[in-house]
């Protein structure tokens, strides 16, 4: 059976899917099989499995970092919030229904056994299995009914490491708070402390360490600096669409919408030299782009309403009228076609207008359509006629259907597909990149298209190195081979 290491954080933003991925990476590099595991996930963004089935994408990034195929039992429990008071629920990555806050919790013991049948599956095939928790374990209002943190530290016999986000302030006492809360036999299960997000001079923060150390009454195994490491966080994806990019030679805009989802499609332009990719939530902030993007979204008909209320509509009509490429990907795909009906209550229920830049009209369905995909795109126009019959890989995932599935629709010089990952293709995101600029007259002979595969493979690569440099991996590795 494999053994095990748990990361917890004193809040959500503190790293711990970034440090996850990390020891991952470390425990890969030097010859062991290992997995991530994270029994509820709540987030937005999620992957669909080659066996079509959906988990959170925190996982799919550790399981990149470790060498292996995204696994459903890494994640068995997903929340995707359709509203500040409801989620959608998946359990073994399929659709359980949607559930008030208070159903959710009211029905979570039942869960327990989708959670311990998942990880007992993995500790049979693995070597070591590294374990996320999720926001903080040290909400006392809900430790009765934990699955996530200590309790799954409880499940799988866990020991604990608790990491702190010293950027944010305060994280002596958020971690001298969190093991105040703790009771007996949860502060036995931690075996240490990390710091994380550092910047300056470790030698003045060292009294601090030694101090902390003393009140917690657990080492602290290492401090990580502030990493400049172009991966997927699900921690941080908040930090991502809250950055205010300036305008570059490209400039590309998405329309943060309140219930953004997946928005790691679009992470092949960030890392394009001259590409910059803005997340625009409000009229004033538009400009004038080279591109607009529609993400997808978790609740495409009430994100229709906020996009009229905004402004932001009309102003992607103009613009689009006077030739400005306009891309929807999944829900922001089906906001460009003429209608949206939701006859069933899949996402509240109701119907509306969409956009009308494209001619499809989309029903929402009571099964959600989950399906990994490849092969290679249909013909189109317009600019970006050159990415016509490239290749892709991806995935489509979505309840609502307009007939034309991953095919790609497009109408003068607006485009839409239900295939997220559509820009992670070299072949697709260098021609797009080729046609912005030839639009603009600039010679492209200084800019590139990315490899995202093996750019992620070297981003990788360089998290191992600065977890080897930061943390005490001896006392890990003993942490790990003597458990709690």
């Amino acid at each position: 059976m494999a053994k095990s290491i748990m990361i917890q954080g004193t809040t959500s933003n503190a790293g711990k899917s970034l440090v996850v991925a990390g020891l991952c990476r470390v425990l890969a590099q030097d010859g062991y099989k290992v997995a991530p595991f994270k029994s509820q996930n709540m987030a937005l963004n999620s992957f669909i499995t080659k066996d079509g089935l959906e988990m959170g994408r925190a996982q799919v990034v550790q399981a990149e970092a470790a060498g292996i195929e995204p696994d459903i039992r890494m994640n068995p429990i997903l929340l995707k919030p359709t509203s500040d008071k409801g989620s959608q629920v998946i359990v073994n990555g399929e659709v359980l229904g949607n559930m008030t806050a208070r159903e959710y919790y009211k029905n979570k013991e039942k869960l327990v056994p989708h959670i311990q049948k998942a990880y007992r599956s993995l500790t049979g095939e693995f070597d070591i299995i590294v374990l996320e928790g999720a926001g903080s374990p040290a909400e006392i209002n809900l430790k009765e009914q934990d699955i996530v943190n200590m309790g799954m530290a409880k499940l799988s016999n866990s020991p604990v490491l608790i990491v702190g986000d010293i950027d944010r302030g305060g994280v002596f006492a958020s971690l001298a708070g969190t093991m105040l809360l703790f009771d007996e036999e949860e502060k036995k299960r931690v075996k240490g402390m990390i710091i994380n997000k550092f910047r300056g001079d470790i030698t003045i923060l060292e009294p601090g360490l030694k101090m902390l150390e003393q009140i917690a009454k657990v080492p602290v195994c290492g401090v990580i600096p502030y990493l400049q490491v172009d991966i997927d966080d699900e921690d941080s994806l908040a930090e991502c669409i809250e950055k205010k990019a300036i305008p570059n030679v490209i400039d590309i805009a998405v329309i943060r919408l309140p219930r953004i989802s997946n928005f790691t499609d679009f992470n092949p332009f960030e890392y394009m030299r001259g590409v910059s990719l803005r997340y625009i939530s409000a009229l004033k902030e538009l400009g004038e782009p080279d591109m607009i993007v529609l993400p997808g979204t978790k609740n495409t008909i009430e994100d229709l309403k906020w996009l009229r209320s905004s402004g932001l509509e009309a102003a992607i009509l103009k613009r689009a009228g006077r030739g400005v490429p306009v891309f929807g990907i999944c829900g922001g795909y089906q906001m460009l076609g003429r209608s949206i009906r939701d006859e069933s209550g899949v996402e509240g229920g109701g119907e509306i207008k969409g956009m009308g830049l494209l001619d499809g009209s989309t029903i929402f369905r009571a099964k959600k359509t989950r399906k990994r995909i490849c092969g290679e795109l249909n013909t189109v126009g317009g600019i970006f006629a050159n990415i016509s019959k490239k290749a892709y890989d991806g995935y489509e995932i979505h309840m609502g259907d307009n007939g034309q599935n991953h095919m790609l629709e497009q109408k003068g010089n607006v485009y839409g597909t239900y295939l997220h990952g559509i820009f992670d293709a070299e072949e697709i995101n260098g021609e797009i990149l080729s046609a912005l600029l030839k639009e603009k007259g600039i010679d492209e002979k200084d800019f590139r298209s990315v490899d995202i595969r093996a750019y992620k493979q070297q981003q990788y690569d360089l998290l191992a190195d600065a977890v080897r440099e930061s943390l005490d991996m001896a006392y890990i590795y003993r942490i790990i081979e003597r458990g709690v």
